[in-house]
């Protein structure tokens, strides 16, 4: 594996950003994805590019959607990066944690264990620590036959096998 490099230089793979795109299910009308969650639209965009919160009953088109995420992306990727000021992280590492970021944002990211963790230069802890983001709305969606949020612990043990990957 390649030398990890400081996170200031690093930016989101185009490959991380059809991964991001493909695995929200676009839609073109606002949608709750899981019970407890705000309503997302296009490529699961919370906000539109303007920062106006999606409201059920908005639409867009794929074209549209696609700006809105680029978006939202660039805002939380900036603050991302600077929340990691001195830390190193190989590529596959900040795609996938910038991929983390999408779903859950910022503010989630800033208290993390993950990046408590890389900035601790433990980084395998912080793979692990991808685990521990299991819930929608209090509900664990680790819960074997679950059907409410499996995609969140289906998304999630995919994260951890590709940092676990990377290591």
């Amino acid at each position: 594996m390649n030398a990890r490099i400081v996170v200031a230089a690093l930016s989101l793979s185009a490959a991380a950003l059809g991964g991001i795109v493909l695995s929200e299910n676009y839609t073109d009308s606002a949608v709750v994805p899981t019970k407890g969650d705000r309503p997302t639209l296009g490529f699961g965009s919370t906000f539109h590019e303007d920062g106006r919160p999606v409201k059920m009953g908005d639409k867009t088109t794929p074209p549209r959607a696609l700006v809105k995420a680029l978006a939202h992306i660039g805002k939380e990727e900036a603050v991302f990066r600077a929340s990691l000021a001195g830390a190193s992280l190989h590529q596959a590492e900040f795609d996938i944690y910038m991929d983390w970021v999408y779903q859950y944002g910022t503010g989630a990211w800033a208290n993390s264990s993950m990046r408590r963790n890389i900035l601790a230069g433990d980084y395998v802890t912080a793979c692990n620590s991808l685990l521990l983001y299991k819930r929608a709305a209090g509900y664990d969606c680790s819960t074997p036959g679950n059907k409410r949020c499996a995609g969140v612990w289906t998304r999630q043990l995919e994260r951890h096998a590709k940092c676990m990957e990377a290591q």
